[in-house]
């Protein structure tokens, strides 16, 4: 029993020594919370009303968002922020591909999302992980994104949806949400393109060699996102 108990604490510890150079999205969020519990909010309730529907709408049209575990992941072939053209494939030729959807530069929840990815990269680099970000900004956005402080991984342009299609996690936003974006300062359009306003659920695949997805999270809820950690026990499993 000594022994037993013996090994589960020096599992825990292990563990904890492990990912104790992983960055946390998640505190990175708390923290986020708590800076804006005590600031008024820009948003009237009657709009925060109208984002609390249309969320529920979504997680009713999309209730599974996201290809699953162990089906094969779609290629693709977009181009990056310097519009050079990259596909999965090339990616995977290099080790696996660790894939992230996000909504675009304008939303501070992907922001925080990327850069704890960007933090833990140095893990992910062990298991020879390629970090891939896709979404539907055009490249110039995503090169005044990263202008400050780089991104040493891919950002690439699905700009013709058909990649957020592939992987089940495109949605159009309503009309009525688009216009509420647009009056908080956050355009779809001026970030994707005119007529786009097409966004995907945040979703983040573990994508083997052999091309097929060994782990994922997807939510409608786009303040839930794939915390790094979990990202790098799922590497330690390929």
């Amino acid at each position: 029993m000594r022994l037993l108990t013996a090994l589960v604490v020096f599992v825990a510890t292990f563990n904890a020594q492990a990912f104790s150079n992983v960055a946390s999205y998640q505190k990175a969020l708390e923290q986020k919370m708590e800076q804006s519990k005590n600031k008024k909010s820009s948003w009237t309730e009657a709009e925060l009303k109208l984002m609390k529907e249309e969320s529920e709408k979504l997680t009713k049209a999309l209730p599974n968002p996201g290809i699953q575990v162990g089906e094969k992941a779609p290629d693709f072939s977009l181009v990056n922020a310097d519009g050079k053209t990259v596909t999965l494939q090339t990616e995977l030729a290099k080790g696996p591909v660790v894939l992230v959807f996000y909504r675009g530069a304008w939303c501070p929840f992907c922001n925080m999302h990327l850069r704890a990815l960007k933090e833990s990269l140095p893990e992910f680099n062990k298991h020879n992980a390629q970090l891939v970000a896709i979404s539907p900004q055009t490249p110039d956005k995503s090169q005044e994104q990263f202008k400050k402080d780089g991104a040493p991984f891919e950002i690439l342009s699905d700009l013709n949806n058909q990649t957020m299609k592939d992987y089940k996690l495109y949605f159009e936003p309503s009309k009525k949400l688009v216009e509420l974006y647009k009056k908080h300062g956050l355009d779809l359009e001026g970030f994707n393109g005119n007529g786009r306003t097409g966004l995907p659920v945040p979703g983040t695949f573990v994508i083997d060699q052999s091309g097929v997805v060994r782990a994922m999270k997807a939510q409608t809820d786009y303040k839930i996102r794939m915390e790094p950690a979990d990202i790098l026990k799922a590497l330690g499993t390929l």
